[in-house]
């Protein structure tokens, strides 16, 4: 049996977004192509990667000021986060971690303390496409017209956030303040209440139509992968199956957007959902406990 450490908290979140065309991959000649993932039943869904949404959420949260240089020679120069830049004053490698390398000295890094997983399609992508021109510029000078073609895909998409609360703020010699601590995950939890993501002239909004997670013992993330839909019902059979755990669902909370789901009357009353907004809530007073009982 796993041994519960009960001064080791570690906060998770699974959620459901409703989004369009979000993530590209490559271009190939004039055409954008989505990235996706072929699943067990040979099908494809679209995915927004866990590096596009930390860019959205530290972009919104005014976090993108980290020092950077250019480290190698040549050709093989990379970016990295400067030598001196520490978790005291920079937040986004705080949260996220970092790896920094000197001449002649092994590499310094920090693992990431807030984990994301990618968030994919709920829904199967069927091959839809758009066709774009820029005939608006091209009339005014009688010049050809340039087509480009898009894959397009709308969905609802699950992803997941797991934070080890204990490990915030603490970097070798560096700690920051208990206050500080809980404003900065509270900070980032609001900045996924309300995500947005800038994309190709469009501003598609990622904030949750769905949410279920809490403060927990075991730094598990226990909803990761077990939101799935049927047709536009949410499947809550492998989300009671691990609300059987008692320890688990007695710290669990959940929220719907109402008209999203059809079976929205069942996930109110199986699960006790609340709004959104009160999970949100319910979870930075939570963190301020946390921190100001530690």
């Amino acid at each position: 049996m796993e041994m519960v450490i009960m001064n080791k908290k570690g906060l998770t979140i699974s959620i459901i977004l409703e989004a369009e065309s979000a993530n590209y991959g490559d271009s190939i000649r004039n055409s954008s192509v989505l990235k996706k993932i072929v699943r067990k039943d040979n099908k494809n869904y679209s995915y927004i990667s866990r590096q596009a949404l930390r860019y959205s959420i530290v972009k919104l949260l005014g976090w993108d000021n980290t020092p950077i240089e250019a480290k190698g020679s040549g050709s093989q120069k990379v970016a990295q986060f400067a030598p001196d830049a520490t978790i005291k004053e920079y937040p986004e490698i705080d949260l996220f971690g970092y790896m920094k390398t000197s001449e002649g000295d092994s590499a310094n890094t920090r693992n990431a303390v807030v984990r994301l997983s990618n968030a994919i399609s709920l829904e199967e992508y069927k091959g839809d496409t758009d066709y774009l021109t820029n005939m608006g510029l091209a009339k005014r000078k009688n010049l050809d017209n340039s087509i480009v073609k898009s894959e397009i895909h709308r969905s609802l998409y699950g992803y997941t956030i797991s934070i080890d609360l204990d490990l915030v703020g603490i970097d070798k010699e560096t700690e920051i303040s208990n206050e500080e601590k809980a404003k900065r995950i509270n900070d980032f939890l609001e900045a996924v209440e309300y995500l947005y993501r800038d994309i190709r002239g469009r501003r598609e909004n990622l904030a949750p139509v769905f949410v279920i997670g809490g403060i927990y013992n075991r730094k598990n993330p226990y909803f990761e992968h077990r939101l799935s839909l049927k047709k536009n019902d949410l499947n809550l059979s492998a989300i009671k199956d691990i609300l059987i755990d008692e320890e688990v669902k007695k710290n669990t909370s959940v929220g719907v957007l109402k008209g999203i789901f059809n079976n929205e009357e069942e996930i109110i009353r199986d699960l006790n959902a609340k709004t959104i907004k009160g999970v949100f809530d319910e979870l930075e007073g939570k963190v301020n406990e946390y921190y100001q009982s530690n």
